[in-house]
């Protein structure tokens, strides 16, 4: 009888662990909504997640790199747990009419409770890639890093239909009931899992367990052009920033809700089919090559998807940019991998997701007053509307149409450039020369 590969139960109770921790995330947007009818309170929903993931996750990676792993996702389960309680508990005896305006302090109590719920899931996403370092063979890394973002898509696509239908039927009371029950099933089907990985005590025996930035830092500036690599991530989710802000309104500027939530669904299977061509395939001999040029693909896409008013092109558009996500997502963290000590890479991948995800908060706070106040007046009624009008379009969904063409054009310039730049040949040259000393 074939024995069941440990990596691969430890990605299925991942898988059920983000599928309630997502389906919070997004019902409980959904739910504030529809008891505010304020754009403003969703708005801030993805900026808290964002700056809360963020301010957490270098203290995260310093977890994951001083307890064990499987330690780390059971602290991951109950406190998504424990913090799911309390927002029942809390709904359940804090006035119904309290939650309901934006303005009292009650609804954002309850929120922030919830959102830190979901926070706890992101110990998983930094403790994951660790696993695939001592779990897999180095050659079969990135294969693996795509069965990780097969296994995020699933997660992804079913949340996205979950969650409206858990709202409509019982609002978030519901919603929490149900990811207070399976949070606990993840907890103890982690609990009764078995699986090798070395004591992170042996690993750095000299070493006090703290978050120790100085010597993180350290880490990432021994590795030619690993720097560069966080810092063009970070710009690469400052431009990203602007899909967060106005993809919805965009889509449904062009189609019914219905419409775009069926299309959103369909283009979120690319996602898992993407994570299949990895798993399969890999990224090649150089992931960080594979990294810019699925970029430089990305933002010509982003650039072009938008020129007219169409969704036939907004589809192909969607389907493209979430097929080809994954790669750039299993390119960075088998560079990582390869690069990066694995004693330490808890706290690297917690440092650069700390540093990327920080920028795109900025952008979906800033991009919608600019669209609203700037580019949409630009091709209403403006200079814009005049010059290229009568082929672009007019009206306010091309002023969001004409942000998006803006930031495709700004990204193939990032990219451009970061292919031409010193840095990337050093940091290839790097992760060449690690592979060679393995195969040695």
């Amino acid at each position: 009888m074939r024995r069941t590969n440990p990596f691969h139960v430890i990605l299925a109770n991942n898988l059920l662990q983000n599928i309630v921790n997502f389906t919070v995330w997004f019902a409980v947007t959904f739910w504030a909504f529809l008891e505010t009818q304020s754009v403003f309170v969703t708005g801030m929903l993805g900026g808290i997640y964002l700056v809360l993931t963020a301010a957490f996750a270098l203290w995260f990676g310093s977890l994951v790199d001083h307890h064990r792993k499987k330690r780390i996702m059971l602290l991951s389960s109950a406190g998504s747990l424990l913090l799911y309680i309390l927002a029942l508990l809390f709904y359940s005896f804090v006035p119904e009419t309290e939650l309901t305006r934006y303005t009292d302090a009650s609804l954002w109590g309850f929120i922030l409770i919830v959102m830190l719920g979901v926070i706890c899931g992101n110990l998983r996403t930094i403790a994951l890639p660790t696993l695939v370092t001592i779990m897999v063979e180095e050659d079969k890394r990135d294969k693996a890093n795509g069965l990780v973002g097969m296994v995020a898509g699933i997660g992804f696509l079913l949340t996205s239909g979950i969650s409206g239908l858990l709202v409509a039927w019982d609002g978030i009371r519901g919603t929490l009931f149900l990811a207070v029950g399976f949070s606990l099933v993840a907890f103890v089907h982690m609990l009764v899992l078995r699986f090798d990985e070395p004591d992170p005590a042996l690993s750095t025996p000299e070493e006090h367990r703290r978050v120790d930035l100085r010597g993180t830092v350290k880490v990432i500036r021994a590795v030619p052009g690993l720097v560069a690599l966080i810092i063009f991530a970070a710009f690469n989710n400052l431009l990203g920033g602007v899909f967060m802000a106005l993809m919805d309104a965009y889509g449904l500027s062009l189609m019914k809700v219905q419409q775009w939530g069926l299309l959103w669904a369909l283009a979120s299977s690319a996602f898992i089919v993407s994570g299949l061509v990895i798993s399969r395939s890999g990224l090649g001999k150089n992931p960080v090559r594979t990294l810019l040029w699925v970029n430089l693909i990305t933002w010509v896409v982003a650039s072009l998807f938008t020129v007219q008013s169409s969704i036939l092109l907004l589809a192909l558009g969607s389907v493209i940019w979430m097929f080809l996500g994954p790669f750039m997502e299993a390119a960075e963290q088998t560079t990582l991998q390869k690069v990066v000590p694995y004693e330490r890479q808890g706290r690297v991948f917690g440092f650069a997701q700390s540093v990327e995800q920080s920028a795109a908060p900025l952008t979906a706070f800033l991009i919608g007053p600019l669209t609203q106040f700037l580019a949409i007046p630009f091709m209403t009624s403006g200079l814009g509307a005049e010059m290229i009008g009568e082929w672009y379009g007019t009206g306010p969904e091309r002023g969001m149409a004409l942000v998006f063409t803006i930031t495709g054009l700004l990204g193939v310039l990032l990219t451009t450039g970061a292919l031409a730049s010193r840095s990337y040949r050093l940091l290839s040259a790097a992760y060449a020369g690690h592979r060679d000393d393995a195969e040695s």
